[in-house]
């Protein structure tokens, strides 16, 4: 793989694992999947005559965004005034949406894919980690392999949550009979999905991560067969947790959600939850004793969320948090960046009603890149220095919509946001997105093949 230099960056977010810095004026080389140095007047060297220089004059560089939380599939049901939350209680909505998920075919599930990850490209997400928790029967078992190809298809750096759910609808739970599994599939189809596409490598660009869909939704035994086959193999843990559910998995085993997880087993440095917004201080305690993550995704909790997820209260405990766009069930788009500003915004306006202070904007920027790298396991993204894999996205900022806003580049995309697309994404030293093209893509291809697949359904 060749490399590139990009010479007279405005600034670049550099973190060489003591907190991000902004480094005025410099170059960034890269070699093969990483980087090689950032630094004023950098050469070539010895490097191949096929590194290939580029001017970054005006260029604001961040480290690639990472993505925590998704549910790909949902972009299929996006912008429908007839699944419009303020107009449904939550069983009517539920009781819509998951006939509606269980019609999906093989090639909804690849084109949907495809759809999300080429958003979140142009908004300078490098990683992406999606939860697979819908399997129709007659879809097969081969979806999230699908997602694989997707994302080989856009280059992306791609986490697959596979999930499942395996109890009725007649025991409680909230699932079709079309959709479920036993825990033997469930566990069969996630170790299959381990040995056929799991790089634990540095600059890894597949890993898989066992991923129950939630506890209210599940047999007991498939969490405890997911802790044993996820310790087994190495692999990172996720399910829902604290999202409303707390009182009804209380009313079935006794405790809450958060306990419930920590007595299976389901808990710990290789595991992180989504949501989390209804949890109490003690559990928000436990679980940063124990090293569990959240995976916090703001845009939902403007539709859905009975409260808003207390990111101060987690801070204060040094919890691990990352950010996730969630599915588009909850929000609309898949557009990691604008849940930067949207987390931070929505922290500042209860501050008032917080006992500590919202954290400062650059954390917010932090959560959605080494903090979610870290809830991923990954110790080779997230960050931009030297040896880190060249995962990044560069803003040209010679606009008229930031004048006044230069001076500080670590806060811009949390204070102000950007509204527009990136003016480049690299991922793992490739190019992937640059002046509004997919490089070596047809987006209007992608898009017509994509339009054809949803509209072979019927809604």
């Amino acid at each position: 793989m060749a490399g590139y230099l990009f010479k007279n960056c405005a600034a670049v977010i550099v973190n060489e694992g003591k907190g991000p810095k902004v480094h005025r004026n410099v170059d960034i080389l890269t070699d093969g999947p990483a980087i090689k140095a950032i630094g004023e007047n950098l050469s070539l060297g010895e490097l191949p005559i096929s590194t290939t220089v580029q001017d970054a004059a005006g260029w604001f560089v961040y480290p690639g965004l990472v993505n925590t939380h998704h549910h790909f599939f949902q972009c299929f049901v996006r912008n429908r005034a007839d699944l419009d939350w303020t107009k449904l209680s939550v069983l009517e909505w539920l009781d819509r949406i998951y006939p509606i998920f269980s019609r999906l075919n093989e090639d909804c599930f690849y084109h949907s894919s495809v759809t999300a990850m080429a958003e979140m490209i142009k908004h300078g997400c490098t990683t992406a980690f999606d939860h697979q928790y819908c399997f129709p029967r007659h879809a097969g078992k081969r979806l999230i392999d699908r997602q694989f190809e997707a994302a080989d298809l856009l280059a992306m750096r791609f986490h697959a949550g596979r999930g499942g759910n395996t109890l009725p609808k007649s025991e409680g739970s909230t699932i079709p009979d079309a959709m479920l599994e036993t825990t033997d599939e469930f566990i069969a189809d996630c170790a299959r999905l381990i040995d056929t596409y799991h790089d634990a490598s540095p600059f890894s660009m597949r890993q898989v991560v066992v991923a129950p869909c939630q506890p209210v939704n599940c047999y007991r035994e498939t969490f405890v067969e997911s802790v044993a086959l996820a310790r087994d193999r190495g692999v990172q843990m996720h399910t829902h947790v604290g999202e409303g559910e707390s009182a009804v998995i209380e009313a079935r085993h006794g405790m809450r959600t958060v306990d419930y997880c920590a007595e299976l087993g389901f808990a710990g440095p290789d595991t992180f939850y989504a949501h989390c917004w209804e949890l109490t201080q003690d559990e928000l305690r436990k679980m940063a004793k124990s090293g569990t993550g959240v995976s916090h995704c703001p845009e939902p909790v403007y539709l859905v969320g009975a409260e808003v997820t207390d990111i101060p209260a987690m801070a204060a405990l040094n919890l691990r948090v990352g950010l996730g766009c969630d599915g588009a069930a909850s929000n609309d788009n898949s557009n990691l960046m604008h849940c930067v500003h949207s987390a931070y915004m929505l922290q500042c306006l209860f501050a008032s009603s917080r006992e500590r202070p919202v954290p400062p904007p650059v954390d917010f920027l932090g959560y959605a890149t080494s903090g979610g790298a870290a809830l991923l396991g990954r110790h080779d993204i997230g960050r931009l220095a030297p040896g880190m894999a060249a995962d990044f996205f560069a803003i040209d900022t010679r606009r008229m919509d930031y004048v006044g806003t230069r001076h500080d580049p670590l806060s811009l995309i949390a204070k102000v946001g950007i509204g527009m697309p990136t003016d480049l994404t690299m991922i793992n030293g490739r190019i992937v997105w640059q002046k509004g093209e997919f490089v070596g893509l047809d987006e209007a291809r992608l898009f017509a093949e994509a339009e054809a697949a949803l509209a072979s359904l019927e809604f």
